[in-house]
This record gives C-alpha cells, sequence and structure tokens, in this order.
C-alpha cells in the first residue's frame, strides 16, 4: 500500500468556512470600484456581470474567493474596475442577499435592479415576448413543402 504523503484530503479543505454564519460589517464601494449584478457564468474563474455604470464587463473572480465563495448568475458583486481595460474587471466581493437588499435601502443600488433572481433583470424581455417566438403555419404551407 501506498504512503500517504499529503496533510489530508477533501474533508480536511471542507472545514474551513466555520466563520461564515456571522455577520460582517457592510462593505461600500470606493474609487475604482463599482458594484455589479451577475449576469452568467463562463467558467474558468470568470463572469459575465452587467455593472451599476450600465457596461457589460467580463469579470475574473480573485483567487481568494475561487473554489471558496460560490457565485450565481443574479448575485450582486463589487468589483474593481481595471485602468487600463475598461471592459474587464475583477470580482473582489459577493454580497450575501441581505446585504444586497440592504445597499438597495441606502441607495448604493437603483431601484429597477431585480435582487434574488435567478438571471439578472435584463433577460426577463424574452419571457413576456415569448408568444411572439414560434411560428404557424397552415395546411396549404404545409403542403408546398
Amino acid at each position: 500500500m501506498p504512503k500517504n504523503k499529503g496533510k489530508g484530503g477533501k474533508n480536511r479543505k471542507r472545514g474551513k468556512n466555520e466563520a461564515d454564519d456571522e455577520k460582517r460589517e457592510l462593505v461600500f464601494k470606493e474609487d475604482g470600484q463599482e458594484y455589479a449584478q451577475v449576469l452568467r457564468m463562463l467558467g474558468n474563474g470568470r463572469c459575465e456581470a452587467l455593472c451599476i455604470d450600465g457596461t457589460k464587463r467580463l469579470c475574473h473572480i480573485r483567487g481568494k474567493m475561487h473554489k471558496k465563495v460560490w457565485i450565481a448568475a443574479g448575485d450582486i458583486i463589487l468589483v474593481g474596475l481595471r485602468d487600463y481595460q475598461d471592459d474587464k474587471a475583477d470580482a473582489i466581493l459577493k454580497y450575501q442577499p441581505d446585504e444586497a437588499r440592504l445597499l438597495k435601502a441606502y441607495g448604493e443600488l437603483p431601484d429597477n435592479l431585480r435582487l434574488n433572481e435567478g438571471i439578472a433583470g435584463g433577460m426577463d424581455e424574452e419571457e413576456e415576448g415569448g408568444a411572439d417566438d414560434y411560428i404557424e403555419f397552415e395546411d396549404e404551407d404545409i403542403d408546398r413543402i
């Protein structure tokens, strides 16, 4: 049998986040930072996010959050803007749902932003206009095909 040379298996990695239940202090944006809502996850530690200033940016999830803080579509995150690339940003912090509601109550997030959605608010237009997505064929059209 081979010798175990490491410090343990995946169970050792699981026991690290015991302090997540505590309330943490609400972090507001500073200059060079912006609030954003995740539109979709792209894989490889990246996501596409719609910033509050109206710009869609490709966000890179920082190493401290990678595989520790799970980000999904619709989540509110704090991104650090890059001076040299306007279309890219770095995800610094993920806000919990109650923290996002507090930010909205304080006026940091706009009122038209939809929280606690599986997908971001801009994608609901497809559902409303869904009746126009299909085409009805008459019997005569089918015969011609």
